[in-house]
């Protein structure tokens, strides 16, 4: 019997472990969109994405950053076209990145390769994990659903080929366009455009993940 109370020492802290694992593996994932001005494509992006997250229960903090302005309201016809799609803008404030907010990032999402660029020149171990959105939804339909791996693993997986001079390259194909000054009409096929690639990237990265919250 002397040996029973050792045993079960073990074992409470085994379960407490455990436990302490299971929660860092369902903390909410860190998201930052970012573009240039932080209010046209970035904060459409982050209400989307907050949004279809939501729907399919990621505990997920997404928040967006740009590289020019600072707390300055949304575009007009960002908040005119968001509306639209039952979101609100109306409280958005712009933010410049900063380091500290990249370092804290478990996905950085850009419109421009200049906005990764920009991120890796304040914390360059973020090159692992920022990618255009464009690029990250061709990466990760091309490694297809992340299924029951680590959202880490997976998003490592998708960037293992890439160089870190690939951010001071253009490729418009990777990027999307940025409708500053355009008519509510370009503002609405912008939203269009990071609404299809958001919803490609969910279904990918959290099709198993629905009411779980886990990543």
């Amino acid at each position: 019997m002397g040996g029973i109370a050792p045993v079960k020492g073990v074992l409470d802290r085994a379960v407490k472990w455990a436990r302490g694992a299971r929660h860092l593996h369902s903390r909410p994932i860190d998201i930052v969109v970012m573009c240039t001005g932080n209010i046209c494509r970035s904060p459409m992006a982050e209400a989307l994405l907050r949004q279809r997250l939501a729907s399919r229960g990621v505990a997920a903090r997404v928040s967006s950053a740009g590289l020019l302005l600072d707390h300055e309201p949304a575009d007009a016809h960002a908040v005119e076209v968001m509306a639209g799609l039952g979101l609100d803008l109306t409280g958005h404030r712009s933010r410049i990145l900063d380091a500290p907010l990249v370092a804290g990032t478990d996905l950085l999402i850009g419109m421009e390769q200049r906005h990764i660029r920009e991120a890796v020149l304040l914390q360059p171990d973020v090159f692992a994990r920022a990618f255009t959105l464009p690029d990250l939804v061709a990466r990760a339909e091309a490694a297809g659903p992340r299924g029951t791996e680590p959202f880490p693993d997976w998003l490592a997986t998708l960037g293992q080929d890439r160089k870190r001079v690939d951010v001071f390259r253009q490729d418009r194909r990777l990027e999307v366009a940025d409708p500053i000054g355009g008519s509510r009409r370009a503002f609405r096929r912008t939203a269009d455009e990071l609404a299809d690639l958001l919803d490609r990237f969910v279904a990918l990265a959290w099709s198993d993940d629905r009411a779980t919250g886990h990543h």
